[in-house]
């Protein structure tokens, strides 16, 4: 009997888009000779399998089983590929595991607490060769101090974010005091923020993105890094998702010692924030230092073609839907 893999599409907020894009790219790489493979998109309206003629059949939330054609199909596995909210967050974990349905991403707890930047840094604060820039924590009921708060803390120029949320939405660097207020409400502002700001002091070096993933076997596996060049301030939204502001290098040029260092940091960060499937962790090798500064990591990260995952896998010499398999299958033996 082929596994049923329900590959979970869409989510509430402005990076279904995105969500859309990566699931059809996983769907076309999965071998559907071994995986019987249905896509189920979910939105604040509806959850659904869209059929090949397609017609919408909804999906019954109160046991996440799909009836089809006069019987219902109950799921070995959720694929979850839904970037943000429910499906980065914990809130469709928590309620995979109250069904007991396993799933290729973190678990609820972990995924909950990587959206938010702040306790993430908290949580790593104390690995050995891993740095993190100095920082504040804002919260909305400190909007008002807020500004003078960062300023008696950190030495410009400052990195504003949002301290819940991905795709670089609401980030600003700010070179001078006279910018600050306005990137504070912007990132206040943004959607789906957690109602907490994240200011940071800038570091200044190469950035690098990197996949680790535990593999069937069980054993973590850190994939070929990637830098990131661009020709804006930093990496921000557009520089992700408008062709030509970026140049991406897979794998990056970096010294054996460089690489060593990086994939033992990145191991006891899977490990520190008892990480499940694939995560992808961006960070900085500071110029002057090498320090290696840990930006954040991602834990549904993207899967077109183009992105980070899938041309680190190809750097590895692995075929992408070997890649998932890996993940089907260590989740199914993990439970």
């Amino acid at each position: 009997m082929k596994a049923k893999i329900a590959l979970i599409t869409g989510g509430y907020t402005g990076e279904a888009e995105v969500s859309f894009k990566s699931s059809a790219f996983v769907y076309s790489q999965l071998d559907h000779d071994q995986y019987d493979v249905y896509l189920i998109t979910i939105s604040k309206e509806a959850w659904f399998y869209t059929a090949k003629d397609g017609k919408r059949y909804p999906v019954l939330r109160e046991s996440f089983t799909l009836p089809l054609n006069g019987e219902t199909i109950n799921f070995d596995l959720a694929f979850i590929m839904v970037h943000g909210v429910p499906g980065e967050d914990g809130r469709l974990q928590s309620y995979f595991d109250l069904l007991d349905i396993p799933y290729t991403s973190c678990d609820a707890l972990t995924s909950a607490l990587t959206m938010n930047k702040g306790y993430t840094k908290a949580i790593l604060s104390d690995i050995p060769e891993l740095y993190l820039a100095k920082s504040v924590l804002l919260f909305e009921t400190q909007r008002a101090e807020a500004v003078k708060t960062v300023e008696n803390t950190l030495a410009l120029p400052y990195f504003v974010k949002p301290n819940a949320g991905g795709s670089s939405i609401g980030m600003t660097k700010v070179k001078e005091p006279a910018q600050l207020q306005e990137a504070i409400d912007k990132a206040f502002d943004a959607e789906n923020t957690g109602k907490q700001v994240i200011v940071e002091e800038f570091v200044t070096g190469r950035e690098f993105s990197e996949g680790i993933f535990r593999n069937a076997k069980g054993e973590l596996v850190v994939l070929p890094a990637t830098e990131v060049r661009t020709t804006r301030e930093f990496f921000d939204f557009e520089a992700k998702y408008i062709p030509g502001l970026t140049e991406e290098i897979t794998p990056a040029e970096l010294t054996a010692e460089q690489q060593e260092r990086a994939a033992r940091i990145l191991k006891e960060i899977y490990v520190r924030l008892n990480c499940k499937g694939m995560v992808r962790v961006d960070f900085f090798l500071e110029d002057g230092t090498d320090n290696f500064y840990f930006i954040e990591i991602n834990t549904i990260p993207g899967q077109t073609a183009q992105s980070f995952i899938p041309q680190q896998v190809r750097a590895f010499g692995m075929k992408e839907g070997d890649f998932y398999g890996e993940l089907i299958e260590s989740a199914l033996h993990r439970h």
